[in-house]
């Protein structure tokens, strides 16, 4: 199964965004430039996260994003539907009523190979369920013996992180 450029661009601007202050936004742009992405390609991933409730929009000059949710409230699973779409990966066209010899009728047993695609996808949709934007942050921090995985992240959303004021 192939998934587009746009689920890693997704889930590592969601994990980015996760190190915001409460009252802080980062743009499209700053999110582009840190992962070095293209930032019109991202901008539709952007606005499908926030469609689907796991970003939050802040519009005008001193605008952009930040969570809608906390990060142990938001897993891959959530990302993947929202930039994937929650259509199954594997569809079953039914080929067994094309071609020269097709079945007759209309085949009264499900296809054995559409029934198997979808307990696979169940099964890996269910471990994306598993893991949150936090675990994925902890196994992160964990990994990073030296620190300077975070420092890196800290030291751009020192220079990038817009504050919006409190209402």
């Amino acid at each position: 199964m192939k998934m587009s450029d746009g689920v890693e661009q997704a889930i590592h601007s969601v994990a980015m965004l996760a190190g915001l202050q409460s009252n802080g936004v980062l743009s499209a742009g700053a999110l582009a430039e840190f992962h070095g992405v293209s930032t019109s390609y991202l901008l539709k991933h952007l606005q499908a996260l926030s469609g689907a409730g796991l970003l939050i929009a802040q519009p005008g000059p001193t605008g952009g994003y930040r969570l809608a949710r906390t990060p142990d409230q938001i897993t891959l699973l959530d990302v993947v539907l929202a930039v994937e779409g929650d259509a199954p990966a594997f569809r079953c066209s039914e080929i067994r009523q094309r071609g020269p010899n097709p079945l007759p009728g209309k085949p009264t047993a499900p296809c054995g190979i559409n029934a198997a695609m979808l307990r696979a996808e169940r099964v890996y949709r269910d471990e994306l369920a598993k893991v949150s934007i936090a675990d994925v942050l902890g196994d992160l921090r964990a990994k990073d013996t030296d620190g300077a995985i975070a420092a890196r992240g800290c030291a751009f959303l020192e220079l990038n992180e817009r504050r919006r004021n409190a209402n």
